[in-house]
């Protein structure tokens, strides 16, 4: 299995966006699946649609309420980018956002 981290812009084959690695890399080692949220092109911003740029300039929009589980066994999942620490820290406040009690 290839290595995924918290961060990590990837594509999932058989979709034509790419994806956003939102769990943490403690939950990625022990379960051995991960968290994503699909990136989109020209997407207006919002409360849960975070811009965010690769280190190596990949752009898009993190759409943070629709997360899905991946087990990268069972998918074919390819390393993109990466995005800034900073970045991480704002779409994991916006999706612990999400599950916040009132």
């Amino acid at each position: 299995m290839n290595s995924f981290f918290q961060g990590d812009l990837i594509h999932i084959n058989g979709f034509r966006n790419m994806f956003l690695i939102i769990s943490s890399n403690a939950f990625i080692k022990a379960v051995g699946a991960f968290h994503v949220c699909p990136v989109l092109n020209d997407y207006p911003d919002g409360p849960l649609h975070i811009r965010i740029t690769g280190q190596n300039g990949i752009a898009g929009t993190a759409i943070c309420e629709q997360l899905k589980l991946i087990d990268p066994e069972a998918r074919v999942c390819m390393k993109l980018d990466r995005i800034p620490y900073h970045s991480i820290m704002d779409i994991s406040d916006a999706v612990q956002g999400i599950f916040d009690y009132d």
